[in-house]
């Protein structure tokens, strides 16, 4: 199955369950972790045909995403003498492919990447799109840039070796999608039964589709595909306070997920009904979507440091029932604050 990314420029190709044989011209570095690299990487390796294949391998973690790692990537690529008519490939999950986007856009100005991602957070959400990008203390993916890979291949097999809670954020990341654009998908999602290898394929066919839509009206985060960013709003605070420890990326986007839905609920967006189906729903998957804020306030002032806020104007991303979306930017911090204590 293949689904196109016609952008204006460098349109590429999704391929869900079509890796074979990739053939390349001079050298390849394949960059990995600790944990995807025990399990694909010889594999991986045995599918490319170049003239030098290198593998860099990177500590498993959102932790480590971040300039000191980028650094010791592009030390390890000069050491090879990769150059701009080769090629890097990212295999792995979101971190994985945040941060080889992030060092194929920067290398030597620019240097071709594909992506073969290996959660399904990074197969519906992380490697399509072109976001790339590391933390800082500041907050999360505040240093990056839009680079578009070449081709990505999502391989629903890669999957099975998933921990249960790798798999449910990467299930959060997806009912995003529905609760934004489809309710439809939102609803099979109900009833669905994500065990079934054809059911997780029409899972990862439809978020890539919906992904593609978006991407190819708004690459660059102008409008439409900051509607991606529901939740994250949130979450993004959530995993700053953290650590980015004790919480996988989609854990803490389903709790942003609850939070977003409380504030509709209060601006008369989202029933309560609808609030609470779409809590049933994370809940059925094993999310969590409680967190005890200890400062509302200081939680309340983090929001300025999102990458979605714009002259101190903070922008949430709201439900506007199931399937529907909304960014609204005139909300007062007295109504932010009021959901914000429900967490408390």
């Amino acid at each position: 199955m293949q689904i196109d990314i016609n952008l204006d420029k460098n349109s590429y190709k999704v391929y869900i369950d079509e890796l074979s044989t990739l053939k390349f011209k001079g050298k390849v570095a394949v960059i990995t972790n600790s944990k995807v690299g025990g399990l694909y990487l010889a594999e991986v390796l045995s599918l490319i045909e170049a003239d030098e294949k290198y593998t860099i391998t990177i500590p498993d973690g959102e932790e480590y995403k971040n300039l000191a790692t980028i650094e010791n990537i592009l030390e390890q690529l000069f050491v090879s003498r990769l150059d701009r008519s080769n090629t890097i490939i990212a295999l792995g999950g979101g971190v994985v492919s945040d941060m080889s986007g992030f060092v194929a856009s920067i290398y030597e100005r620019g240097i071709d990447f594909i992506t073969i991602p290996t959660t399904l957070l990074a197969q519906v959400d992380a490697s399509v799109g072109g976001k790339t990008g590391v933390n800082n203390k500041f907050g999360k993916n505040l240093i990056g840039s839009f680079y578009q890979p070449r081709a990505v291949y999502c391989e629903s097999r890669f999957l099975k070796t998933l921990p249960r809670r790798e798999f449910a954020a990467g299930i959060a990341e997806a009912i995003k999608m529905a609760i934004m654009f489809d309710e439809k998908f939102f609803e099979f999602f109900e009833r669905c039964d994500v065990q079934n290898s054809d059911d997780l394929t029409k899972i990862i066919q439809r978020c890539v589709e919906l992904k593609a839509m978006v991407v190819g009206q708004d690459e660059r985060e102008k409008g439409l595909r900051a509607v991606l960013n529901y939740g994250h709003t949130f979450a993004h605070v959530i995993e700053n306070e953290l650590n980015y420890k004790g919480l996988l990326h989609g854990e803490a986007v389903a709790i942003g997920i609850n939070m977003a839905n409380r504030l509709a609920v209060n601006l008369g967006l989202l029933s309560v009904n609808e609030a609470d189906r779409i809590e049933d729903l994370l809940t059925k998957f094993n999310l969590p979507t409680k967190y005890k804020i200890k400062d509302e306030n200081a939680f309340y002032e983090s929001f300025s440091l999102d990458k979605k806020s714009e002259n101190s104007v903070i922008k949430f991303i709201l439900p506007d029932g199931i399937g529907k979306n909304i960014i609204k930017s005139d909300i007062k911090k007295e109504q932010v604050i009021e959901v914000l204590r429900l967490f408390k």
